[in-house]
C-alpha cells in the first residue's frame, strides 16, 4: 500500500460522509458556511455567492473569469460538467487542468464545489499544484516506459490538495510543539498563545468537506508559514492572500516533494474554537485523537513575505 493511501485511510477518508453526486440538489445555508470557522480562508469567496440557491458552474466560471484564475499551464480556469469517456494522457485530471484549464466538476457536489472555491481562495497555490502533478505525471509516464515508478510526489501533492492546512505561526516555539505532536501544551495549556500567534486555514476541499459533518480523528496536513506577528493584525482577506503567495512558493521548491513527512499531522478538532468540546482540558487526553508520534520533516523555511 502506497504512503498516501495509508495516510487517506488513517485521516482523510476514515469515516468520511457520502460526497453528493448529481441528484436533488443539497441543501445550501451560506449563513451557516460563513460562520464556520473550517471555512474561513473561503468565506471571502463565499459572500460573493447567491445566498439562495446553490452556486452552479455559470456562478463559479464568473468569479473565475473575474479573478483571472489560471491553471499550472496559463489556460484561463473554466469549471465544466463531468462527462465524457476520453481516454489516455490529455484525459487524466490535472493534465488536462494544466493544459485546457477545465476542471471537471459534478453537479450537486460537496466535494467538487469546495475544490472550486479553493482555486477562487488561493489560485497561486493551486495553479502550482497543478503544474507539479503534471511534471510528475509526464514523468511517471515515462518510467513506466520504462518500468520504474517515482509515486512520491504526488503522494505529496494529493495530500495537501485534498487534506491540507495552512499554519501562519509567528512564535516559531509553537510552531515545534505543533511539529513535535505536544497537542496538549499547544491546544490547552498555550491555547492563549496559540490563539494570538497561530492561524489556521483550511485548505484541502476534503476538510472542507467535512466541515458539514465534522467526525473523531479527522486529520489535516499542515504547512507550517513562520509569519511576523504584525501580519497576523491584517484582514483575513490579506491573510489569505499572503499565506496564498507563501505555499505557492514553497510548493515550487523541488525538495518540497520529497516526503509526505514533511507535512505535520494536524487533528482538527483540537483548534480552539473548532470543536465545542475543546474547551475542556480532558477533552485533549483522548489518545486515539491526540496521538503522539514520531516527528515529521521540517518545512520551517516556508515563510509569508
Amino acid at each position: 500500500m502506497s504512503g498516501v493511501r495509508r495516510e487517506r485511510i488513517r485521516g482523510l477518508d476514515a469515516g468520511r460522509p457520502e460526497r453528493l453526486h448529481a441528484g436533488p440538489t443539497p441543501h445550501w445555508d451560506r449563513a451557516a458556511l460563513l460562520a464556520s470557522p473550517w471555512l474561513g480562508a473561503l468565506h471571502g469567496t463565499l459572500r460573493k455567492l447567491a445566498d439562495e440557491r446553490f452556486p452552479t458552474l455559470a456562478d463559479l466560471n464568473a468569479l473565475a473569469l473575474d479573478l483571472g484564475v489560471r491553471s499550472g499551464g496559463e489556460a484561463l480556469l473554466r469549471f465544466v460538467a463531468s462527462g465524457g469517456k476520453a481516454r489516455g494522457f490529455d484525459a487524466q485530471y490535472e493534465v488536462r487542468i494544466f493544459r485546457s484549464g477545465e476542471v471537471p466538476t459534478r453537479a450537486g457536489s460537496w466535494h467538487d464545489l469546495f475544490n472550486a472555491l479553493v482555486w477562487l481562495a488561493f489560485p497561486r497555490t493551486k495553479a502550482v499544484l497543478n503544474r507539479r502533478h503534471y511534471e510528475a505525471s509526464s514523468a511517471l509516464c515515462g518510467d513506466a516506459l520504462r518500468g520504474t515508478s517515482r509515486g512520491t510526489a504526488r503522494d505529496v501533492l494529493t495530500l495537501f490538495d485534498e487534506g491540507g492546512m495552512l499554519v501562519a505561526c509567528a512564535d516559531p516555539a509553537l510552531a515545534e510543539l505543533l511539529r513535535g505532536f505536544r497537542w496538549k501544551e499547544l491546544f490547552w495549556r498555550r491555547r492563549a498563545a496559540t490563539m494570538t500567534s497561530m492561524r489556521f486555514l483550511a485548505f484541502g476541499h476534503a476538510i472542507h468537506e467535512k466541515s458539514l459533518a465534522p467526525f473523531r480523528g479527522v486529520t489535516a496536513k499542515a504547512l507550517v508559514i513562520a509569519v511576523a506577528p504584525e501580519a497576523l493584525a491584517h484582514s483575513a482577506e490579506a491573510q489569505v492572500v499572503a499565506l496564498d503567495a507563501a505555499a505557492a512558493e514553497y510548493f515550487s521548491r523541488p525538495e518540497s516533494l520529497g516526503s509526505t513527512r514533511l507535512l505535520s499531522p494536524l487533528p482538527v478538532l483540537g483548534i480552539p474554537g473548532w470543536a465545542p468540546d475543546n474547551a475542556n482540558p480532558a477533552y485533549y487526553d483522548d489518545v486515539a485523537q491526540f496521538r503522539p508520534g514520531r516527528r515529521t520533516g521540517d518545512p520551517r523555511d516556508a515563510a509569508a513575505g
